[in-house]
Protein backbone atom coordinates (compact mmCIF):
# COMPACT_ATOMS: atom_id res chain seq x y z
CA UNK A 1 0.00 0.00 0.00
CA UNK A 2 0.95 3.32 -1.09
CA UNK A 3 2.47 6.29 2.13
CA UNK A 4 -0.59 8.00 1.59
CA UNK A 5 -3.21 5.77 1.86
CA UNK A 6 -1.64 4.39 4.66
CA UNK A 7 -1.57 7.57 7.00
CA UNK A 8 -5.34 8.23 5.90
CA UNK A 9 -5.97 5.05 6.87
CA UNK A 10 -4.23 5.66 10.16
CA UNK A 11 -6.16 9.04 10.10
CA UNK A 12 -9.47 7.50 10.13
CA UNK A 13 -9.18 5.04 12.81
CA UNK A 14 -7.47 7.91 15.23
CA UNK A 15 -10.03 10.09 14.57
CA UNK A 16 -12.78 7.33 15.07
CA UNK A 17 -11.70 7.38 18.24
CA UNK A 18 -11.72 10.59 19.34
CA UNK A 19 -7.55 10.98 18.92
CA UNK A 20 -7.25 15.47 18.56
CA UNK A 21 -4.53 15.55 16.22
CA UNK A 22 -5.50 12.94 14.09
CA UNK A 23 -3.86 13.30 10.90
CA UNK A 24 -0.51 14.57 12.86
CA UNK A 25 -0.94 11.53 15.04
CA UNK A 26 -0.85 9.01 11.82
CA UNK A 27 2.44 10.67 10.36
CA UNK A 28 4.43 10.96 12.90
CA UNK A 29 3.48 7.37 13.78
CA UNK A 30 5.29 6.37 10.23
CA UNK A 31 8.14 7.66 10.98
CA UNK A 32 8.85 4.96 13.39
CA UNK A 33 8.69 2.51 10.23
CA UNK A 34 10.02 4.39 7.70
CA UNK A 35 13.04 5.51 9.86
CA UNK A 36 12.83 9.33 8.29
CA UNK A 37 11.31 12.35 9.32
CA UNK A 38 7.94 13.30 8.77
CA UNK A 39 8.50 15.35 6.02
CA UNK A 40 9.71 12.35 4.16
CA UNK A 41 6.30 10.57 4.22
CA UNK A 42 4.91 13.63 3.11
CA UNK A 43 7.54 14.47 0.01
CA UNK A 44 7.40 11.09 -0.92
CA UNK A 45 3.68 9.80 -0.59
CA UNK A 46 3.74 7.83 -3.52
CA UNK A 47 5.93 4.93 -1.91
CA UNK A 48 4.87 1.78 -1.03
CA UNK A 49 5.15 0.37 1.76
CA UNK A 50 5.62 -3.38 2.94
CA UNK A 51 3.06 -5.58 4.20
CA UNK A 52 5.70 -6.63 7.13
CA UNK A 53 5.87 -3.19 7.82
CA UNK A 54 2.02 -1.89 7.09
CA UNK A 55 1.63 -4.55 9.45
CA UNK A 56 4.21 -2.95 12.47
CA UNK A 57 2.87 0.65 12.02
CA UNK A 58 -0.96 -0.28 12.61
CA UNK A 59 -0.23 -2.03 15.84
CA UNK A 60 1.31 1.58 16.79
CA UNK A 61 -1.75 3.13 15.49
CA UNK A 62 -3.78 0.82 17.77
CA UNK A 63 -1.69 1.84 21.01
CA UNK A 64 -2.33 5.40 19.65
CA UNK A 65 -6.26 5.13 19.72
CA UNK A 66 -6.16 3.42 22.77
CA UNK A 67 -4.86 6.99 24.13
CA UNK A 68 -1.18 5.98 24.83
CA UNK A 69 0.70 9.08 24.61
CA UNK A 70 3.00 9.46 21.08
CA UNK A 71 5.74 10.71 23.30
CA UNK A 72 5.92 6.80 24.68
CA UNK A 73 5.54 5.05 21.34
CA UNK A 74 7.90 6.85 20.19
CA UNK A 75 10.39 6.59 23.18
CA UNK A 76 11.19 10.76 22.61
CA UNK A 77 10.31 14.06 23.66
CA UNK A 78 11.36 17.08 22.56
CA UNK A 79 12.28 19.87 24.85
CA UNK A 80 14.06 23.21 24.62
CA UNK A 81 15.54 21.84 20.88
CA UNK A 82 16.68 18.42 22.63
CA UNK A 83 15.24 15.18 22.20
CA UNK A 84 14.90 13.39 25.72
CA UNK A 85 13.98 9.65 25.97
CA UNK A 86 11.03 8.90 27.99
CA UNK A 87 8.79 6.28 28.94
CA UNK A 88 5.88 5.40 31.68
CA UNK A 89 8.53 5.90 34.35
CA UNK A 90 8.94 9.64 33.77
CA UNK A 91 6.36 12.30 33.30
CA UNK A 92 6.19 13.68 29.86
CA UNK A 93 7.90 17.17 29.09
CA UNK A 94 5.63 19.54 28.41
CA UNK A 95 6.06 22.68 26.74
CA UNK A 96 5.10 25.37 29.34
CA UNK A 97 7.94 23.84 31.50
CA UNK A 98 10.29 25.44 29.59
CA UNK A 99 9.14 29.00 30.94
CA UNK A 100 11.37 28.08 33.55
CA UNK A 101 14.43 27.57 31.61
CA UNK A 102 13.51 30.90 29.08
CA UNK A 103 13.83 32.97 33.56
CA UNK A 104 16.96 30.93 33.99
CA UNK A 105 18.91 31.48 30.86
CA UNK A 106 18.17 35.70 30.85
CA UNK A 107 18.54 35.75 34.94
CA UNK A 108 22.25 33.94 35.33
CA UNK A 109 23.21 35.22 32.00
CA UNK A 110 26.44 36.66 33.21
CA UNK A 111 26.89 33.85 36.37
CA UNK A 112 29.66 31.25 35.88
CA UNK A 113 30.12 27.94 38.23
CA UNK A 114 26.68 27.96 39.97
CA UNK A 115 25.10 24.86 41.77
CA UNK A 116 21.97 23.57 40.77
CA UNK A 117 19.33 20.93 42.41
CA UNK A 118 16.44 19.69 40.65
CA UNK A 119 13.93 17.62 42.84
CA UNK A 120 12.01 14.88 40.98
CA UNK A 121 14.31 14.89 38.15
CA UNK A 122 12.35 12.50 35.67
CA UNK A 123 13.75 12.28 32.57
CA UNK A 124 16.44 15.24 33.24
CA UNK A 125 14.75 17.72 30.93
CA UNK A 126 15.03 20.38 33.01
CA UNK A 127 18.52 20.26 34.59
CA UNK A 128 19.96 18.74 31.88
CA UNK A 129 18.72 21.86 29.31
CA UNK A 130 20.37 24.05 31.89
CA UNK A 131 23.62 23.06 32.42
CA UNK A 132 23.87 22.80 28.28
CA UNK A 133 22.70 26.66 28.44
CA UNK A 134 25.72 27.35 30.80
CA UNK A 135 28.67 25.49 30.31
CA UNK A 136 30.01 26.07 33.51
CA UNK A 137 27.22 24.98 36.37
CA UNK A 138 27.21 21.83 37.72
CA UNK A 139 23.99 19.68 39.01
CA UNK A 140 22.83 17.51 41.22
CA UNK A 141 19.56 15.61 40.46
CA UNK A 142 17.54 13.82 42.97
CA UNK A 143 13.94 11.32 42.25
CA UNK A 144 12.63 8.90 44.81
CA UNK A 145 11.79 6.89 41.85
CA UNK A 146 14.48 4.42 40.72
CA UNK A 147 13.40 4.03 37.50
CA UNK A 148 13.24 7.48 36.84
CA UNK A 149 16.90 7.70 38.32
CA UNK A 150 17.65 5.43 35.79
CA UNK A 151 16.52 7.00 32.65
CA UNK A 152 17.82 10.45 33.90
CA UNK A 153 21.16 8.81 33.56
CA UNK A 154 20.44 7.29 30.29
CA UNK A 155 19.76 11.39 28.78
CA UNK A 156 22.86 12.65 30.62
CA UNK A 157 24.73 9.63 29.09
CA UNK A 158 23.43 10.67 25.71
CA UNK A 159 23.89 14.30 26.17
CA UNK A 160 27.01 14.06 27.39
CA UNK A 161 26.59 15.55 31.03
CA UNK A 162 27.28 12.51 32.85
CA UNK A 163 30.71 14.23 34.13
CA UNK A 164 28.92 17.74 35.02
CA UNK A 165 25.80 16.16 37.07
CA UNK A 166 25.26 13.98 39.87
CA UNK A 167 21.99 11.23 40.45
CA UNK A 168 20.31 10.43 43.45
CA UNK A 169 17.61 8.20 44.28
CA UNK A 170 16.54 9.41 47.11
CA UNK A 171 13.42 11.23 48.92
CA UNK A 172 13.91 15.30 49.12
CA UNK A 173 13.05 14.90 53.28
CA UNK A 174 16.41 12.66 53.40
CA UNK A 175 18.94 14.65 51.07
CA UNK A 176 21.23 17.28 53.26
CA UNK A 177 24.10 17.17 51.06
CA UNK A 178 25.66 20.74 49.75
CA UNK A 179 24.30 24.23 49.37
CA UNK A 180 23.21 25.39 46.40
CA UNK A 181 22.82 28.83 43.95
CA UNK A 182 19.68 27.49 42.42
CA UNK A 183 16.98 25.06 43.23
CA UNK A 184 14.19 24.14 40.28
CA UNK A 185 11.31 21.75 41.03
CA UNK A 186 8.28 20.67 38.79
CA UNK A 187 6.54 18.42 41.76
CA UNK A 188 3.61 16.54 41.19
CA UNK A 189 0.65 19.41 42.26
CA UNK A 190 -2.30 17.41 41.06
CA UNK A 191 -5.13 16.68 44.07
CA UNK A 192 -5.41 12.72 44.94
CA UNK A 193 -8.80 12.85 43.89
CA UNK A 194 -8.95 14.93 40.76
CA UNK A 195 -6.62 12.22 39.10
CA UNK A 196 -9.51 10.25 38.02
CA UNK A 197 -10.61 13.44 35.51
CA UNK A 198 -7.56 13.98 34.20
CA UNK A 199 -7.66 12.79 30.01
CA UNK A 200 -7.09 9.34 29.51
CA UNK A 201 -3.72 9.67 27.90
CA UNK A 202 -2.57 10.88 31.43
CA UNK A 203 -4.16 9.21 33.69
CA UNK A 204 -3.68 5.98 32.51
CA UNK A 205 -0.33 6.34 31.46
CA UNK A 206 1.85 8.93 32.93
CA UNK A 207 3.37 7.88 36.51
CA UNK A 208 1.11 8.47 39.47
CA UNK A 209 4.38 9.28 41.98
CA UNK A 210 4.76 12.21 39.25
CA UNK A 211 1.32 13.44 39.50
CA UNK A 212 -0.10 12.81 42.65
CA UNK A 213 0.36 16.03 45.43
CA UNK A 214 -1.92 14.26 48.05
CA UNK A 215 -5.03 15.27 49.24
CA UNK A 216 -4.44 19.18 48.65
CA UNK A 217 -2.30 18.75 45.75
CA UNK A 218 0.10 20.82 48.08
CA UNK A 219 1.82 18.10 50.33
CA UNK A 220 5.15 17.91 48.03
CA UNK A 221 5.30 21.23 46.97
CA UNK A 222 5.40 22.04 51.09
CA UNK A 223 8.17 19.60 51.54
CA UNK A 224 10.36 21.10 48.78
CA UNK A 225 9.86 24.71 50.63
CA UNK A 226 10.89 23.38 53.84
CA UNK A 227 13.61 21.37 52.30
CA UNK A 228 14.84 24.08 49.79
CA UNK A 229 15.22 26.95 52.98
CA UNK A 230 18.19 24.61 54.50
CA UNK A 231 19.60 23.30 50.81
CA UNK A 232 19.83 26.93 49.04
CA UNK A 233 22.33 29.43 50.04
CA UNK A 234 21.09 33.25 51.09
CA UNK A 235 19.86 34.65 47.94
CA UNK A 236 19.56 31.32 46.25
CA UNK A 237 16.56 31.18 44.11
CA UNK A 238 13.64 28.97 44.31
CA UNK A 239 11.88 27.70 40.41
CA UNK A 240 8.27 25.96 41.61
CA UNK A 241 6.07 24.44 38.81
CA UNK A 242 2.60 24.95 40.59
CA UNK A 243 -0.90 23.62 39.28
CA UNK A 244 -3.23 26.45 38.28
CA UNK A 245 -5.02 28.52 41.43
CA UNK A 246 -2.02 27.02 43.52
CA UNK A 247 0.05 30.26 43.68
CA UNK A 248 -1.43 31.97 46.89
CA UNK A 249 -1.34 29.43 48.81
CA UNK A 250 2.54 28.63 47.88
CA UNK A 251 3.16 32.46 48.15
CA UNK A 252 1.99 31.78 51.83
CA UNK A 253 4.55 29.05 52.30
CA UNK A 254 7.17 30.80 50.79
CA UNK A 255 7.04 34.30 52.92
CA UNK A 256 6.18 31.65 55.78
CA UNK A 257 9.97 30.18 55.76
CA UNK A 258 11.27 33.90 54.53
CA UNK A 259 11.40 33.52 50.51
CA UNK A 260 10.81 36.76 48.77
CA UNK A 261 8.57 36.06 45.83
CA UNK A 262 10.86 37.42 42.39
CA UNK A 263 8.52 36.54 40.12
CA UNK A 264 5.29 34.88 39.21
CA UNK A 265 5.30 33.32 35.86
CA UNK A 266 2.14 32.40 33.23
CA UNK A 267 2.23 29.50 31.02
CA UNK A 268 0.73 29.55 27.49
CA UNK A 269 -2.84 28.83 28.90
CA UNK A 270 -2.13 32.45 31.07
CA UNK A 271 -2.13 30.42 34.03
CA UNK A 272 0.21 31.11 36.96
CA UNK A 273 2.68 27.90 36.55
CA UNK A 274 5.86 28.85 38.20
CA UNK A 275 6.97 31.17 41.17
CA UNK A 276 10.56 32.23 41.62
CA UNK A 277 11.61 33.47 44.81
CA UNK A 278 14.34 34.00 46.71
CA UNK A 279 16.13 32.45 49.98
CA UNK A 280 16.18 35.15 52.72
CA UNK A 281 17.63 33.95 55.39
Amino acid sequence: MIISNIITKGAKILKKNNIENYNLDSEVLLTVITKKEREYSIINDRLKIGRKDYLKYFKLIVRRKKKEPIAYILKKKEFWSKNFFVDRDVLIPRPDTEIILEDIKNRFINKTKLNVLDIGIGSGCILFSILQEFQNFRGVGIDKSKKAIKIAKYNAKILKLDKRVKLLNCDIDNYKLDKYDIVVSNPPYICSHKIKYLSDDIKKYEPKIALDGGLTGLVVIEKIINRAKKLLKIGGYLYLEIGNDQYKDVELMLKKNCFRINNKIKDYSKNIRCIISTNLK
